[in-house]
């Protein structure tokens, strides 16, 4: 029996109870403070357009194209994140008032 040297290894469940009591405050913040999302996955949903797009597209014909789709995307997902709808963001960029989601 040879002693090893270090700690032993925890399981992933282990870890996963470490970390949660090591960071209980910030895993329920939703809890007291309503303004927090549940989740942290706002960054994943604007990236799952994109993996649709390209899914069901196959692919972008060329860079340009799939630059002025993120832009696109991007310009309506700051809208939506300030509250303003979609339809009407594009409107008031297309007549030129475009600082409207920066309100």
């Amino acid at each position: 029996t040879t002693k090893k040297r270090g700690r032993k290894k925890k399981t992933k469940v282990l870890n996963l109870i470490d970390r949660l009591v090591n960071y209980k405050a910030s895993v329920c913040l939703f809890i007291k403070n309503l303004c927090v999302p549940f989740d942290n996955n706002l960054a994943e949903r604007d990236l799952r357009m994109i993996k649709v797009k390209t899914k069901v597209s196959g692919c972008f014909r060329s860079e340009e194209g799939a630059q002025e789709y993120l832009t696109i995307m991007s310009y309506i997902g700051t809208a939506h994140k300030h509250g303003i709808n979609a339809f009407t963001a594009i409107r008031e960029a297309l007549l030129g008032n475009s600082d409207i989601i920066f309100n």
